[in-house]
């Protein structure tokens, strides 16, 4: 069975999710996917998809612990994945469509107060920052340098661009990625030329077929 999980809208806490529905606006929070997740059964697939300029770190990181603990997830990044969605797209299997984009970048906040403050605060972010980035790590096996570097920059990514630095695994439409969907692990369509071969066989079978037919109404004088 299959489940499905929409990431939409921002992402946001458990509590603030009525008053964006109220506002009838798109939102994701951590319980939206928990319970779909508390439905799935051994076995069962879940496919998810994306379409978020992002949120709230900590709502993320929960959404995409729940995400990384299950089996069978496919991820499809239909429209965006930004900020905090982008670190849900790293939970999976992940595919994006042509069109869509993918952005990450490092944490921001606001804060007020003396410069001992401001330093804190600054202290604060980068080390969210790392927390962050070992999703990404993770997913493409990039140096946390390379990933801060790629954070700090506020990186824009085409689906070609992110499935070159490992961000995803297949671009959806392409002939691969059509392979990939249909196939379960370790499974491999037949070649062309095996299935040639196949043709040739169920035709040399058939033919023998026929022949026996022929020689037994004989026979019988059918």
């Amino acid at each position: 069975m299959k489940h499905k999980i929409d990431i939409r809208g921002a992402i946001i806490p458990n509590d603030y999710k009525w008053f964006y529905d109220w506002w009838e606006e798109d939102s994701t929070c951590p319980r939206d996917v928990q319970k779909v997740i508390d439905a799935v059964q051994p076995g069962d697939e879940i496919e998810v998809y994306i379409n978020s300029p992002g949120g709230v770190i900590d709502a993320g990181s929960e959404i995409y612990t729940l995400l990384r603990q299950q089996d069978n997830v496919k991820i499809f990044i239909t429209g965006q994945a930004c900020s905090a969605a982008s670190i849900i797209a790293m939970a999976g299997h992940c595919s994006m469509t042509p069109t869509s984009l993918m952005m990450v970048h490092c944490v921001s906040t606001g804060a007020r107060g003396n410069h001992s403050d401001m330093e804190h605060a600054a202290e604060v972010l980068r080390t969210a920052d790392k927390a962050l980035s070992t999703a990404y790590i993770a997913k493409t096996g990039m140096s946390e340098e390379d990933v801060i570097e790629m954070m700090e920059a506020e990186t824009w990514l085409t689906a070609q661009q992110a499935k070159e630095r490992g961000l995803i695994d297949a671009i959806m439409f392409e002939e691969s990625e059509r392979e990939i969907l249909a196939a379960g692990h370790g499974f491999q369509l037949p070649s062309q030329e095996a299935m040639e071969k196949a043709r040739k066989a169920m035709k040399e079978t058939e033919t023998s077929k026929d022949e026996s037919v022929f020689i037994l109404q004989q026979k019988l004088n059918f």
